[in-house]
């Protein structure tokens, strides 16, 4: 996980990027911080010490969603702090009263939250993902592979949900199980190689990349429909087995055209990294 503070009209909001789960955590002290308008640190962290107890006795479930992460402090030493997705966030903004609350919401959309809205209105997600993609300069066909991709990712992802894999963690293991599989390297080396940081690795891959990443994930998905496969153990072996269905393929391709499908080429600005061979074709 890497910590890259964020500035809200001039205070620093700590945070922390999982890229797991590519998802942001924030500092929960920081957020009620700002919205108390307390300039002192250790009244808004009692403050919420307070409110978690309150909304504890209620029986609010925001709570038991903020987890514990180590956060750089003031005097630069780490410590075990609460933080909360953006989801989270904005359930808990709803509990304080602030003339900040609005702005503070509107923030949290900027900086990492526009799936609240999309929840409701997939299509929105789709259109938003689309102008980003030709604002950045792909090509109308990698934006239809990288479309498709995602709706076999969705469709395997819908099938874990409903037979015993828990979102988050197991997601993310498997879907390494499958990287590694088809393409030799972890997805945290894929992102390393293209020189990766916070951004989506999938945002980043050659139309061969993408389509070799849909077949290991659309072959897993009907392995693991074929056996009914449940649970942790039956679905890594059907992960493995769709993973290197993927591979073979792989293999084969770069033995006839002599090129490899896993590069280090990227879609970063030009002063950042190289341009995906293909990407405005």
């Amino acid at each position: 996980m890497k910590m890259i503070p964020a500035i809200f009209e001039g205070h620093e909001i700590r945070r922390i990027y999982d890229e797991k789960t590519e998802t942001w955590f924030f500092s929960v002290v920081d957020i009620i911080r700002v919205l108390t308008q307390q300039p002192d640190f250790q009244t808004a962290r009692k403050y919420w010490n307070k409110l978690k107890e309150r909304l504890r006795k209620e029986g609010n479930q925001s709570v038991t969603n903020c987890h514990r992460l180590k956060m750089e402090a003031a005097d630069g030493k780490s410590y075990l702090t609460d933080v909360a997705n953006a989801e989270t966030l904005l359930r808990l903004v709803q509990s304080v009263p602030s003339p900040k609350a609005e702005p503070i919401k509107l923030w949290l959309a900027k900086v990492g939250y526009e799936r609240m809205q999309e929840m409701s209105d997939p299509a929105r997600a789709l259109e938003r993902a689309r102008a980003t993609w030709q604002k950045h300069g792909r090509s109308d066909k990698w934006i239809q592979q990288r479309m498709t991709g995602q709706e076999t990712r969705n469709k395997l992802t819908d099938y874990w949900a409903t037979h015993d894999i828990k979102k988050g963690d197991e997601y993310a293991i498997l879907t390494n199980l499958i990287h590694q599989e088809w393409s030799g390297v972890s997805v945290t080396a894929h992102k390393d190689l293209k020189g990766l940081k916070t951004q989506n690795l999938r945002d980043h891959m050659s139309e061969a990349e993408l389509i070799f990443t849909a077949l290991a994930e659309l072959s897993t998905r009907q392995i693991a429909e074929t056996v009914n496969a449940t649970g942790m153990p039956e679905n890594k072996t059907a992960a493995k087995t769709g993973g290197k269905i993927a591979k073979r393929a792989r293999l084969e391709l770069e033995a006839r055209t002599g090129r490899r499908v896993v590069t280090g080429e990227n879609n970063l600005a030009p002063d950042s990294g190289k341009k995906i061979r293909g990407a405005n074709e």
